[in-house]
């Protein structure tokens, strides 16, 4: 089970070595009492690349659950995405920079400069970024104007084996340079915290595990009749769908070749791909080229209650930093199989959460659909566990709770008492600066 936990550390904050006593209750009901002052609260800035999907999600979810009472939340990041109008509905700052790219480009310069304008002149106390660019100009921009505390999540990384070595050693190097600038390092899954301290974003005993959490209100427990209707396929049929940007990172077209293997034994089942991306068009045309019947929805706002129709969900990820899509499908009980990268093998355990397979192997991929397919009890006892997973060790206050924690550890405050201080484990020592 992922835990909120540190990976490596020593050691353990002065600050922290005595409890802070707990404040005496009332001695009159506060409606008789002089009104207060207003006390500041802290300012924090979330510096993110694309607003979307995945690390937007959890980024959102992080703002939106901190004690409004203590903060006022700022987001900052690449214009357009689903989320911004959320942010703002929540009652969030929000800041759409122009010329903000999720790639390198000569703009860069001109985004450092309003980035850094944005920080002096609100006087933000924390700025937390998250992905590779926002993490590497937003750090850069908050070192400009000295800001007190810096923060940094891996949801994932800006490099990976699929890209040019050109531009894998350009955004390592980036990430590199700007982790003497941080404080304070979160990741997502043990295993990308692993990474980061092996390729040197981050220094040892600095990382906090702290899981990427999804708002479980709206996502059904179990299988769904109804989202199986919307699907429009019978119950009597086999459905093996997945959710995502159709983009090289989801690699479609693996899907999609993995649905022609299947077909080819397995006549009777049916395809579904939720969600859209500029890789949508090329999809379609390799569905129709191997013949296999797929059907496309587009993007929709409620995918993650759509999966709850499927007999089982497939992500084919080339890299993938934990999969949001992923997280959501456990949490309804679905079967799963997913490609093995990144954190992904930390929440679904081959063989009791889920079946794991090679990235980039259709063949690899329509086998495990398959087997789930030929053995239904021990698929459905794998949705089960699965479900099990998520829904306690993925809840959002949880999540808040922990990168409040952070935030407080490193500016000095004590922990809150009682339940609302779980966060990250103080066993091992406390995040500090490099």
């Amino acid at each position: 089970m992922l835990n909120a936990t540190r990976v490596t550390g020593s050691g353990q904050s002065a600050r922290n070595a005595v409890n802070w006593p707990a404040p005496p209750p009332q001695v009159a009901p506060a409606a008789t009492l002089p009104t207060p002052p207003v006390l500041p609260r802290i300012k924090v800035l979330h510096v993110i690349t694309r607003f979307v999907a995945g690390a937007g999600g959890n980024t959102l979810l992080s703002a939106e659950g901190m004690d409004p009472e203590r903060y006022e939340v700022w987001i900052a990041g690449v214009p357009g995405g689903d989320l911004w109008d959320r942010a703002r509905a929540a009652g969030l700052r929000t800041v759409e920079i122009p010329g903000f790219r999720h790639t390198l480009t000569p703009m860069d310069l001109l985004v450092l400069w309003r980035l850094a304008r944005l920080i002096r002149r609100e006087r933000f106390t924390v700025v937390h970024t998250h992905s590779g660019k926002g993490g590497f100009l937003g750090r850069a921009a908050a070192r400009l104007c000295r800001t007190p505390v810096v923060v940094h999540t891996f949801h994932g990384f800006s490099f990976h084996p699929y890209m040019s070595r050109r531009r894998r050693m350009a955004y390592r190097w980036l990430e590199r340079a700007t982790r003497r600038f941080t404080h304070g390092f979160l990741a997502v899954a043990p295993r990308v915290a692993e990474e980061a301290v092996e390729e040197r974003l981050a220094p040892p005993g600095h990382v906090h595990v702290v899981p990427s959490a999804v708002d479980l209100g709206h996502i059904p427990e179990r299988f769904d009749p109804v989202a199986r209707r919307v699907l429009g396929v019978p119950r009597e049929k086999a459905l093996i769908g997945t959710v995502g940007r159709l983009d090289y990172q989801k690699a479609p077209w693996d899907f999609i070749r993995m649905a022609a293997a299947i077909r080819a034994v397995r006549p009777d089942t049916a395809f579904v791909v939720i969600g859209d991306g500029p890789l949508e068009d090329e999809a379609r045309r390799l569905a129709a080229e191997l013949d296999v019947d797929i059907t496309f929805t587009g993007y929709r706002p409620d995918a993650a209650w759509l999966v709850a129709g499927l007999d089982v969900f497939v992500m084919t990820s080339l890299y993938e930093g934990l999969g949001r899509a992923l997280t959501e499908a456990l949490a309804t009980g679905r079967p799963v199989v997913t490609t093995a990268v990144n954190g992904v093998p930390d929440l679904v355990e081959h063989g009791a959460t889920g079946l794991l397979v090679p990235p980039a192997d259709p063949e690899r991929e329509a086998q495990a659909v398959g087997w789930l397919l030929d053995h239904p009890r021990e698929a459905a006892e794998m949705g089960r566990q699965g479900r099990r997973r998520v829904r306690t060790s993925f809840d959002p206050q949880a999540m808040c709770a922990a990168v409040d924690a952070c935030y407080r550890d490193l500016l000095g405050l004590p922990p809150l008492p009682g339940p609302s201080a779980i966060g990250p484990s103080r066993t091992q020592g406390a995040a500090s600066g490099p």
